[in-house]
């Protein structure tokens, strides 16, 4: 019958990813295998100090002992004087591998004095055995064995698992040998009593558990260093990344707002963001709680140029033609700019408008901004006569004080305002082409004397304002004559600047940039040439980082001495991670207790019923939990990743498997109940033995001679072998707290003692000796408690390794974190910089200073201007708040076809719809980016007819309708506000007009996103011939009105500059604020958005802010990021 089906799929991802064989793999995938072959030379190097001290300790603790516990210290003599001159000498020779120089051209000899070291060791221990044979006829047991296999897979410098399994199989050889020989009788004797009772079988299957364990700590070993390795070229790479797009984020935000303004805002959206992912709520938001970023900036000089014949430009000159003339020239007053320390706000079209003495305070801003105002004079000049266009520059310069910063809440651009800002715009409208005029607060300010003065023209002398205010004005130009010298020295300065000097980067996208490749590669090599390799540090033991407390005190030096971390909460998250080495822990314990049960039939011919139950029980337990251990590994092997539909009974498995390795409370019953019941196995084959009548049996063959009955007790020496394996047992469980496992080791280690010396001592007593006149019991004493301090020297420092593992994947996840927010407040801002749908073209490929633009054939664009608002700081603060409600108002125009807010000129909002990706003729790329196509075509799918594209006409001018009705829901709210009444009348002029649109970025610093066109030039005028409270559009765009049933009531003939009277129209609109319709001959295709907004509506109505939340935008406003 076939076996119910679960519902569960296997996922090996996570325990794939502490394979060896993956890991291996992955540092070869990174081309790290030499970086890691370098650092594991430093490791083992550490392994082998560890090594000198440990084998120092135990050589002088065996000779101590054999020296003061011996009568008859003649006949030690030879021992240890052999034991120690072989530690010399293999210490001498293994102390070679600390030269680094030699190492590095040689580095066979770390294997080759690893093999002499191994048989010196073998060589001392059975040369004092055989010795003793020959000259005493004593038969005498080998005492370091067991030790020599540890030290082979543990500490000798030895890279290769291979060679060091040969070396160690080569020992276990030579020891059976020696036993084959000295103590039994032959080989043949050897062979017929193999596997009887008492056999060398035994003493196999005990090199057997040796070699396994010592495998086992190798795979484990290499394991974790291997993931600490990867962990650490990641975390660099993360650190790097991070701090590269650290240096992008604040230089994409020191290029458009200053860094007083521009830090608070990456702090306020990264905490948000923060905040959001926390499941933190935010209470609503009042319209007037907002704050306004706006700085006082007293004693600069404001520079306006406009390009004379800008619009006879437009309407000789292709689009294109026309951006690509812009690009050239803004990019040169950028260089001039930054050359003459002067600030560029933004450019509006032919205008291009800068700041000197803004960001750091300057005494020379009036002579910088006069300088640059004739430096750009000359630069247009030579673009005049290169492309053969006539053009010319007029600038305006004055000095005094401005309020700048942002407004509003979508789309930030840095801006100034106040009266000095106007009277500087005045003078430029008001100047003379080729020259640059000045107030007589600028001529005030200027130290050079190398200038010619004029007094300004009657056209700035009759113009209201500066007479309002009684500016004198002056038109001035430089003595050529005089400093022509100094002038072609300037201007051979400022053709020298490259775009580099402007502060540009190489971009962190461009992965193929081989400087930040190279500098990756160097920290990396540096990193990984300062990573730990030892617990060992004195500033740790003596406190030296925690008496002070200024230092920055490195996760692996908060370690006690127990190597537990200070922090508890660390340590409590160290213990309790999923254990994925938990399969090959139990694989190990499941063959170590196969072979105890094996030595322990063999042992002895006493069988006792009663003491196999527990055994049988253990090994069965055993036997399960690696079944359910390895389950999970042997299905992905056989299936891999392809699906496959699991019976019940291994979606059971796998979650038992899956609880069992991710709770630390059940995989410690399970340690505790394997290393207690195999001591406890141990104990029965001691306790089988009866005392009494093994010392009556030892005294008759004493007494008789005769031979006594084998196996009438326990062997010690195989006892002893067991215990030391179960020491070793009990340290071979991962993600168990060291001091635990250390407790547990050294229970075994004193229970086994107990045994030896009060218990069973007559047993141990008479057992074989390592060295003539040696205690036996005290040779297995000593052998137990090197074993420990071995096991716990090992284990230290793997212990020491996973905690910096663990350390690394905690400050990992921390800096990955850290470049997720990092990336995504650069996202964030780059949306209020450009439109969505360029963001990834501006961020992946398109280079700094690098012209883009694209090409639309039907786009509609607006201009709506807020009536007689004086620009004081009272002032601003209202306007700050009423653009903050129309950039609300961007979250209602973000389907189908979206309303992009392109700028802010003073109380001027200027937006356009249109402006897809989807919808542009021609882009300066080869090709669209596949990202924002697929992000776009999700909204709707677009068709091409060209027709269908008139509809933006129809978005726009409802969105010009919500903009009055908000702004009438604003001027309500401010009727209730004493003192703010006067700031406005509450009016709004709005022009729209539709046609061939080009949009870019140009200019050589600050990406600034802007469209050119006749529409942009129609829709300005529309707005500045319009009348308050209503929208005038073009007859084109009236037309297409109609067809989608709003009135358009013809205004008559209007008088626009470039290009004289033509047909102007109104858009239909009731008291109400709504549409005048007439009868429609095509519908939009769009559900009209919702047109109740409001400032109490728009933060407190829930429906509004799940239609806010729906739109999924990157807009920066708080309230969004507040209900996304």
């Amino acid at each position: 019958m076939p076996l119910p089906r679960g519902n569960c799929q296997l996922n090996y991802a996570r325990e794939r990813m502490w394979e060896p064989g993956y890991l291996k793999a992955k540092c070869a995938e990174l081309g790290l295998e030499k970086e890691f072959r370098l650092y594991r030379i430093r490791l083992w190097k550490s392994y082998l100090f560890s090594f000198f001290l440990l084998h120092s300790f135990v050589t002088l603790l065996h000779c101590t002992l054999l020296l003061t516990t011996i009568e008859r210290q003649s006949i030690i003599i030879f021992d240890v004087a052999l034991t120690l001159g072989c530690s010399f000498v293999l210490l001498l020779v293994l102390s070679i591998n600390f030269c680094d120089g030699f190492i590095a051209k040689h580095t066979w000899y770390m294997y080759s004095s690893s093999i002499f070291a191994s048989l010196t060791l073998v060589f001392s221990d059975l040369t004092e055995s055989i010795y003793h044979f020959y000259v005493h006829k004593w038969q005498l047991g080998t005492f370091y064995d067991t030790y020599i296999i540890y030290v082979i897979y543990m500490f000798l410098p030895i890279h290769f698992m291979s060679g060091a399994v040969l070396l160690a199989l080569l020992v276990s050889a030579l020891y059976i040998i020696y036993y084959v020989q000295y103590l039994t009788n032959g080989f043949s004797q050897f062979v017929s009593e193999l596997f009887s009772t008492g056999g060398m079988s035994v003493d196999l299957v005990h090199y057997l558990c040796l070699n396994l364990v010592g495998i086992f700590y190798r795979v484990i070993n290499d394991t974790v260093v291997r993931s600490s390795f990867l962990d650490r070229h990641q975390y660099i790479k993360e650190e790097l990344w991070l701090r590269n797009a650290r240096i992008q984020e604040k230089q994409l935000l020191d290029s458009i707002l200053p860094p007083q303004i521009s830090e608070p805002l990456q702090k306020d959206i990264q905490n948000r963001i923060i905040l959001t992912k926390r499941g933190g709520s935010f209470r609503s938001v009042s319209a007037f709680e907002r704050a306004m970023a706006i700085q006082i900036h007293p004693d600069v000089s404001i520079l306006y140029a406009d390009v004379v014949n800008y619009t006879h430009l437009t309407t000789t000159l292709t689009v294109e033609k026309l951006v690509k003339v812009l690009h050239d020239l803004y990019g040169r007053f950028d260089l001039a700019a930054f050359h003459f320390k002067v600030q560029r706000i933004k450019f509006l079209g032919d205008c291009y408008y800068c700041v000197a003495g803004l960001s750091d305070p300057d005494p020379d801003h009036a002579n910088n901004c006069v300088a640059l105002g004739h430096s750009m004079i000359d630069e247009i000049m030579e673009v005049r006569e290169t492309q053969g266009l006539d053009i010319n520059m007029r600038i305006g310069v004055h000095s005094g004080n401005l309020f700048a910063g942002v407004i509003g809440e979508a789309k930030l651009q840095f801006d100034i305002w106040g009266l000095d800002v106007t009277i500087a715009n005045v003078l430029e409208s008001t100047g003379v082409a080729g020259f640059v005029h000045i107030s007589g607060a600028t001529l005030s300010n200027l130290s050079e004397q190398r200038y010619v003065i004029e007094d300004g023209p009657e056209k700035a002398r009759n113009h209201p304002l500066l007479s309002k205010h009684r500016i004198t004005t002056y038109i001035i130009r430089e003595d050529l004559q005089k400093d022509a010298e100094e002038s072609e020295e300037n201007f051979g300065e400022l053709h020298a600047i490259s775009l580099s000097d402007l502060g540009g980067r190489p971009r962190l996208s461009d992965n193929t940039n081989e400087s930040l490749k190279e500098i990756f590669h160097a920290e990396l090599r540096e990193e990984f040439r300062k990573m730990p390799v030892s617990a060992f540090n004195p500033k740790t033991l003596y406190g030296i980082y925690r008496r002070r407390e200024e230092v920055n005190i490195p996760l692996y030096h908060q370690l006690t001495i127990c190597l537990k971390y200070l922090d508890p909460d660390l340590e409590k998250a160290y213990l309790k991670q999923t254990d994925y080495m938990f399969k090959y822990s139990m694989l190990l314990g499941l063959c170590v207790g196969y072979c105890l049960v094996y030595i322990e039939i063999m042992d002895t011919k006493i069988i006792c019923p009663t003491c196999m139950i527990l055994p049988a029980i253990v090994i069965i337990v055993q036997t399960v939990l690696t079944f359910v251990a390895w389950y999970k590994k042997m299905c992905w092997k056989r299936f891999g990743n392809e699906p496959h539909s699991y019976s019940r009974i291994s979606c059971i498995i796998f979650r038992v498997h899956e609880k069992i390795i991710g709770s630390m409370i059940i995989r410690i019953i399970i340690y505790l109940f394997l290393v207690v019941s195999g001591f406890s196995v141990m104990c029965l084959i001691v306790m089988t033995c009866n005392r009494e009548e093994f010392e009556m049996a030892y005294i008759e063959e004493r007494l008789f001679h005769y031979e006594q009955e084998l196996m009438i007790c326990f062997q010690p020496w195989v006892a002893t072998n067991m215990v030391s394996l179960m020491i070793c047992l009990t340290f071979t469980f991962a993600h168990i707290s060291l001091a635990l496992k250390t407790a547990m080791a050294v229970l075994e280690t004193v229970g086994y003692l107990v045994m030896i010396f009060f218990q069973y001592e007559f047993v141990f007593h008479h057992s074989v000796t390592t060295n003539p006149g040696f205690r036996a019991e005290y040779a297995h004493a000593l052998l137990i408690c090197i074993t420990l301090l071995t096991m716990v020297v090992k284990e230290r420092q793997l212990e020491f390794t996973n905690k910096i593992n663990f350390h690394w994947r905690v400050e990992l996840r921390k800096k990955e974190a850290d470049a997720n927010l990092t990336n995504h407040s650069i996202t964030i801002i780059l949306n209020n910089i450009l439109p969505s749908h360029i963001v990834d073209v501006y961020v992946n490929s398109l280079a700094k200073h690098e012209l883009y633009y694209e090409n639309y054939q039907m786009v509609s664009v607006m201009f709506a201007m807020l009536m007689n608002f004086e620009m004081d700081l009272r002032s601003l603060r209202v306007l700050n708040e009423i653009i903050a409600e129309f950039d609300m108002l961007l979250l209602f125009y973000k389907e189908y076809y979206s309303v992009e807010k392109i700028k802010i000129v003073g109380c001027t909002y200027m937006a356009a719809c249109g402006l897809n990706l989807n919808f542009a003729g021609s882009t300066s790329k080869t090709a669209k980016n596949d990202s924002t196509t697929e992000r776009v075509s999700q909204r709707l799918l677009f068709t091409q007819d060209e027709k269908e594209r008139e509809e933006v006409v129809f978005v726009m001018v409802s969105y010009a309708l919500d903009m009055m009705r908000t702004l009438a829901k604003c001027n309500k709210a401010y009727q209730g506000i004493p003192g703010d009444r006067s700031i406005t009348d509450g009016s709004m002029a709005i022009g729209i007009s539709s046609g061939e649109v080009m949009a870019g970025i140009v200019g050589a610093s600050q990406p600034h996103y802007d469209i050119w066109g006749n529409p942009v030039n129609m829709a300005s005028r529309m707005e500045t011939t319009g009348l308050p409270g209503n929208i005038q559009v073009t007859e084109e765009s009236a037309k297409i009105l109609q067809e989608f049933g709003i009135a358009c009531q013809y205004r008559g003939l209007t008088f626009v500059k470039g290009r004289g009277e033509i047909p102007t129209f109104l858009v239909g609109i009731d008291d109400n604020l709504n549409f005048i319709t007439t009868a429609p001959t095509r519908s939009p295709s769009h559900v009209e958005r919702s047109t109740v907004i409001s400032l109490h509506t728009t933060y407190s109505h829930p429906d509004v802010l799940d239609d806010i939340s729906e739109l999924g935008s990157a807009f920066v406003s708080r309230h969004a990021l507040e209900d996304n």
